[in-house]
């Protein structure tokens, strides 16, 4: 493609509330990309081109037959708001893209309700589960929905009051709260009520389904903590079984990610659940043994490693710890004296921590109480910093 494209944000109110440069960029453009109902909202003699469906395998396509001409695309509000620019700076590069943008949505919404835009969470739904709402419900948040389903959105946030405001800026614009008579070009805003989990690690055990195969509460945060998430990483979570680590993880922000890898297929069905019910359907679940599994071709090398089960399989620490980038940390857990003995080798070859977590809860006794002690785990946690070392592990060594 050789002529840059331009993308313009367009509201409701479509040709009346353009700037004028946004205007200039309409009327000089030969070919304009949008949206049946944004083409309808503008003047001109360009070739109109509506979107294809589906989208995004269409766009490179589209882009190219058009490469030569002066192309306009039209994006609801700011295009770089959860908006096509994006998508199109990631396709084409951002030397490439040019936009002009309008206010977006959410500054309407606020604008309209007189909260504060960077006090409020922004949560887009435009074609992703509503699952991802789960995680921003806390009490008194405020949160605004690109793009959710009403009726889904209320049933994840019962507790909370939910303004529907419609055709922002429009002339049909209007502001209430009948779920039911929402226009489709709608933002929703809610006012959460007590509903809602904290986002740190350490989640109650009964939160998750499973049968046993689950990190405990003290243990797990322990875990997280040396996991050390950051926003946009990657973590492996090998040997997941309900999957409450990489779930724990996704939840600590929005960017984290995670492969949860189990060789059970129905262990894994529920670390899909359990992702779904705790607002990270994004988690990705992978069936099969490890190590064959974690195949560096089909795995994108991830910035943390847990293990949680198979420590005793040949080549399980291996391969984790060729994948994992550069700064990663590797957090594993034993409970055996089997599996705790390949954590002390590995800490004499690579360095890092050993650490005794015991925990003991206390429980009824007859009529009294006393502490009831579960296994203590032992955690190893090291970092890649150096160049691993020349001579691998025997199978006498393991």
């Amino acid at each position: 493609m050789s002529a840059p494209v331009t993308v313009v944000g367009i509201g409701a109110d479509g040709w009346d509330g353009l700037a004028p440069a946004a205007r200039r960029e309409i009327a000089s453009c030969q070919v304009l990309v949008g949206s049946a109902r944004q083409l309808d909202l503008v003047p001109g003699d360009a070739e109109r081109v509506p979107w294809p469906s589906p989208l995004l395998p269409a766009l490179p396509g589209l882009l190219s037959r058009h490469g030569d001409r002066r192309i306009v695309v039209l994006a609801s509000g700011d295009p770089m708001f959860h908006g096509i620019g994006s998508t199109l700076v990631r396709l084409v590069g951002a030397e490439r893209v040019r936009a002009v943008p309008h206010p977006s949505s959410a500054s309407l919404a606020c604008a309209r309700l007189g909260w504060a835009l960077d006090g409020v969470a922004v949560v887009s739904l435009v074609g992703k589960p509503a699952a991802l709402l789960v995680p921003h419900l806390h009490p008194g948040r405020r949160v605004l929905v690109l793009g959710g389903s009403p009726a889904e959105v209320a049933a994840l946030a019962p507790d909370a009051r939910i303004t529907v405001l419609e055709q922002l800026g429009g002339p049909r614009e209007r502001v209430h709260h009948d779920l039911a008579a929402a226009d489709p070009l709608h933002v929703l805003a809610l006012e959460c009520g007590r509903d809602g989990a904290s986002t740190t690690p350490g989640r109650p055990d009964d939160t998750y389904e499973h049968d046993g195969q689950l990190t405990k509460r003290e243990v797990r945060a322990v875990s997280l903590a040396l996991l050390a998430p950051r926003p946009g990483e990657l973590l492996w979570d090998v040997g997941a079984g309900a999957g409450s680590i990489a779930v724990e993880w996704c939840r600590t922000h929005p960017a984290c990610r995670a492969v949860a890898v189990e060789r059970h297929p129905g262990r894994a069905a529920r670390v899909t659940r359990n992702a779904t019910a705790l607002g990270v359907p994004g988690l990705r679940v992978v069936v099969g043994e490890s190590p064959a599994v974690l195949d560096p071709g089909e795995l994108e090398p991830p910035d943390a490693v847990f293990v949680g089960g198979g420590l005793t399989a040949p080549g399980v620490v291996e391969r984790c710890w060729a994948a994992l980038r550069p700064g990663g940390r590797l957090v594993a857990n034993a409970v055996t004296l089997e599996s705790e003995a390949v954590l002390t080798r590995w800490r004499a070859r690579l360095g890092g921590e050993l650490t005794r977590v015991e925990v003991s809860r206390a429980a009824p006794v007859g009529g009294f109480t006393a502490w009831r002690p579960h296994l203590p785990v032992t955690t190893w946690a090291v970092t890649k910093e150096d160049p691993v070392a020349e001579d691998p592990m025997t199978e006498e060594d393991r």
